[in-house]
């Protein structure tokens, strides 16, 4: 019998990833805080996982140059964000909102890796039979 590891770990090692490059837009958003024009980025981790977990209706491509409708950040692509204050020198980044976000995300992606360990750890189990 053979393990499926993407059915055994689920959606946790696409989080992980997910995780990991909202970790670095959030990190660049910061160290560029005071640079003029700088425009911040995210992810939208949510509409992210959700395109690739459910996605209800699928519309069937005839030819090869058909275009499929996505919505925008649904495949991963970094997104601008909108400020609350704009800036006079045109940079979007709010540095306590950032710092926020970036705090929430260490803790989510702390929460993925014990997720995934937790995994790891009843295939272990199921394998070794202890």
């Amino acid at each position: 019998m053979t393990i499926n590891f993407d059915n055994a770990l689920g959606i946790h090692p696409l989080a992980l990833k997910l995780r990991d490059r909202r970790t670095e837009l959030l990190a660049s958003n910061l160290a560029n805080a005071d640079t003029p024009n700088y425009k911040a980025r995210d992810l939208d981790f949510r509409s992210v996982l959700q395109s690739v977990h459910t996605s209800p209706l699928k519309l069937a491509a005839t030819q090869a140059g058909h275009v499929t409708a996505t919505a925008p950040g649904s495949r991963g692509e970094a997104l601008y964000r909108l400020p609350s204050q704009p800036s006079l020198d045109g940079n979007t980044v709010e540095t306590e909102q950032e710092q926020m976000r970036f705090a929430e995300n260490a803790v989510q992606y702390q929460a993925t890796l014990n997720f995934l360990s937790g995994k790891i750890a009843s295939l272990r189990t199921a394998l070794t039979g202890e």
